[in-house]
């Protein structure tokens, strides 16, 4: 393994553990402090992406043979990198809500529990869009296998229209040359019988 690799592994670790922490801060925080706090972890989740980049960079010039193992961490960082992002959205979610309270003037008579429910209902909503979001990639993706399939089976059937050209003029040249040995064979024979 690279050193290089393993740097960026160690900086990322570093770097996760440090948004995770402010993701959980974000809530509790109101006012400026929020949104510098949310600034902040925009930042640092830019930071941990651009590191993603970088590892799998490092990843693909690793030897085939020992690439595998290497690939398996990058897909756990990706999916942790995945469940940081919709962490911090449902973070948000709940500084949405104290904006929106503040500026329609709430004096915070609604009920506790309206307020947890709306937001409960808004992690289900964005969990929702989520699943939407991965499963039209998929369609996506598998719209391009068939495309690419088909592009494929097209240059295939090509292939096979061209050599039955050519095994038809083989044997229409295998006909002509029996004809012709036919007649050759007539001649030698009349030549013989002189």
């Amino acid at each position: 393994m690279s050193a290089e690799l393993e740097g960026y592994e160690q900086d990322y670790a570093v770097l996760t553990a440090e948004i995770t922490g402010r993701i959980g801060k974000v809530p509790r925080l109101v006012g400026d402090e929020k949104k510098l706090m949310i600034l902040n972890v925009e930042k640092q989740l830019d930071e941990a992406r651009e590191l993603l980049e970088q590892m799998d960079l490092e990843v693909r010039e690793i030897p085939v043979q020992s690439r595998s193992m290497y690939s398996n961490r990058m897909r756990s960082y990706k999916q942790e990198m995945s469940k940081l992002d919709t962490d911090f959205k449902r973070s948000r979610i709940a500084y949405s809500d104290e904006v929106r309270n503040e500026l329609l003037g709430d004096d915070g008579n609604s009920s506790e529990s309206q307020l947890i429910k709306l937001r409960e209902e808004r992690a289900h909503l964005l969990d929702n869009t989520e699943r939407l979001e991965r499963s039209s990639r998929r369609l996506q993706a598998g719209y391009q296998v068939a495309v690419e399939t088909e592009q494929i089976g097209q240059g295939i059937l090509e292939n096979l229209s061209q050599d039955r050209e050519k095994i038809q003029r083989a044997r229409e040249r295998l006909r002509e040359t029996d004809t012709n040995l036919g007649k050759s064979s007539r001649v030698l024979t009349g030549m013989l019988r002189r």
